[in-house]
């Protein structure tokens, strides 16, 4: 009976958290279905069911292109670092090299690295070399902190293939780069798989980067455009136009986290255990 009752206590814990946490969503999506004087309602559902707000963000230029460069700058961010950091990783864990434990060390220290100090230096920067408010712009500060994450949790998915497997590949007529190329990526694709989500998280909810270095639609991406949203006209409130936009963004995020949670947490624990 002890065991039962401390079974549902933690049961009732953890309901208690996860509603917590999902009550912002709930609240943002209630606010996106609501319209006009609804908005402005204590309760928390809608008096009127109304899909007007998500009308106006895919009619509004400023969320279609803001949609469009997030998606653009976050795949190429993702792709670049995926590629870097398998070849970096693979020599990491694979090869003798010198201060791999520092270069390691220095990678995690870099990706928790507070966003807001360089941002000053790389506007003015940008602003010289003429990568402000472009594309390139908000990709190479990503791969500064996506590159790093992405080599710390492939070196991990490297160090725990076996090392027999890539010497009889050598063994039996391949070359380093095929044994490299068909035998070890192949078994770490969970690994890329995870970096590959981690790295596409960061660029996408980037918020930093996206206010302070682009300052057009040219590369603003949606975190940074729902700072600028309005509704349909200029006498409208935009509450309801910016909860419908911030659930469109938001939503394949957390589907995506939930579908992929297991792959997620087995890279980010994968060689804790095994030195």
């Amino acid at each position: 009976m002890k065991g039962r009752g401390r079974g549902a206590v933690r049961m009732l814990g953890a309901i208690a958290i996860v509603a917590w946490a999902l009550l912002p969503v709930a609240w943002i999506v209630s606010l996106s279905l609501k319209a006009g004087d609804d908005i402005q309602n204590r309760r928390f559902l809608p008096t009127v069911w109304t899909l007007d707000n998500y009308r106006t963000v895919f009619r509004t230029p400023l969320f279609t292109s803001a949609l469009r460069n997030s998606v653009g700058v976050s795949l190429i961010a993702t792709a670049i670092s995926i590629v870097l950091a398998t070849f970096a990783a693979y020599a990491i864990a694979r090869l003798e090299l010198r201060g791999k434990r520092l270069v390691l060390g220095f990678a995690l220290a870099v990706a928790t690295f507070p966003v807001v100090s360089i941002v000053g230096p790389l506007f003015d920067l940008w602003r010289r070399v003429g990568l402000y408010d472009t594309w390139a712009g908000l990709v190479l500060p990503y791969l500064s902190f996506t590159l790093p994450l992405s080599i710390w949790v492939l070196t991990a998915f490297f160090r725990q293939l076996p090392w027999e497997l890539e010497q009889a590949a050598v063994m039996d007529g391949a070359t380093r780069w095929q044994a490299f190329r068909k035998v070890m990526v192949p078994l770490a694709a969970p690994g890329v798989f995870t970096a590959a989500i981690l790295t596409f998280l960061f660029a996408w909810n980037d918020f930093v980067f996206g206010i302070s270095l682009t300052s057009t639609d040219r590369a603003r991406n949606v975190p940074a455009a729902l700072a600028f949203f309005t509704g349909s006209s200029q006498y409208q409130h935009p509450a309801g136009a910016i909860a419908a936009a911030a659930v469109v963004v938001t939503v394949p995020v957390v589907v995506l986290v939930v579908v992929f949670q297991r792959r997620i947490v087995a890279g980010l624990t994968s060689g804790a255990v095994k030195g």
